[in-house]
């Protein structure tokens, strides 16, 4: 019999990137009575990350806006997820838009991400939105297990290539474009068993604020979302099953958030008519943890 605690049923993945398709229950997307009004008509979007968890429920609600999306996944462990992903954003495409693209890629080394970045211009002629979001954690209790190779894949997906590609994709920004950092919770509050990953999230929330700093001259915004425990695939694919069928108990709302939960925060900071006096500033669906910053 399930404990009192318990909000999902045990389960793990062995590897990252972990994989939405095997997960039970699967993370929810979609919001059925969320009504779009054409926010970003004509925009063109880059979500990292977009196949599965937070970035294919921003890369669906960024379509439903009037955006062109284009996404990255890692091929291989994410090919199903990311023609899920697909399906459900052509679903969403409004008339006028262009068909979506995915986008196989390895975030590590400079080149990769300008590589990217390329690829996108290539197909649509540039980059209105760039949300940074991918993203991994490896779970460790002591400082003494995190190896030089942990330490570097970490710092160099989840930060590294946020600055790669910001500084690639501005070269193709005009003014009223706008990036979007995805931190965490872990930025303002930390996690004893994720040292190096919320490290990484406070890195992302001062980079957010120095680089929005830098790019009010060109007219470019710079903001970011700090989920608190959300259901997606890193979860399963970093946590011990005891810490995954609890998981979200330690949100003041007792529950862990859905990817549909937090799409619309990428919306409203990606869209002009409602954030345009919004720079270096984060936005906290988190259940309710105060963090006061």
């Amino acid at each position: 019999m399930a404990s009192e605690d318990q909000k999902f049923p045990a389960q793990s993945q062995e590897t990252q990137p972990g994989k939405q398709y095997l997960m039970n229950p699967l993370p929810i997307s979609v919001n059925p009575n969320y009504k779009p009004s054409n926010k970003l008509h004509g925009k063109v979007a880059l979500v990292t990350g977009g196949d599965s968890g937070i970035g294919r429920a921003v890369c669906y609600y960024f379509a439903l806006e009037g955006a062109t999306v284009a996404f990255t996944y890692v091929k291989g462990p994410e090919d199903k997820d990311a023609e899920d992903a697909l399906e459900l954003i052509r679903k969403a495409k409004v008339s006028n838009a262009h068909e979506p693209i995915a986008i196989p890629v390895d975030l590590r080394g400079e080149q990769n991400c300008k590589e990217v970045v390329e690829k996108v211009v290539s197909n649509f002629g540039c980059i209105d939105v760039l949300v940074n979001n991918a993203g991994v954690q490896y779970y460790a209790k002591s400082i003494e297990e995190i190896t030089e190779d942990q330490l570097k894949t970490t710092f160099e997906i989840n930060i590294f290539a946020y600055i790669f590609l910001a500084k690639h994709a501005i070269k193709h920004m005009k003014e009223g474009s706008c990036i979007i950092n995805t931190a965490s919770v872990l930025a303002y509050k930390g996690e004893e068993t994720l040292v190096d990953y919320s490290a990484t999230k406070g890195a992302i929330v001062t980079f957010t604020r120095s680089l929005a700093l830098q790019l009010i001259k060109r007219g470019i915004r710079v903001n970011g979302v700090a989920p608190g425990p959300i259901w997606t695939p890193l979860e399963v694919a970093s946590l011990p099953v005891e810490r995954v069928v609890t998981f979200g108990s330690e949100a003041a709302m007792d529950r862990a958030g859905q990817p549909f939960e937090l799409a619309p925060s990428y919306v409203f900071l990606a869209s002009n008519d409602c954030s345009s006096y919004f720079t270096g500033q984060f936005l906290h669906p988190n259940g309710g943890m105060i963090v006061n910053a």
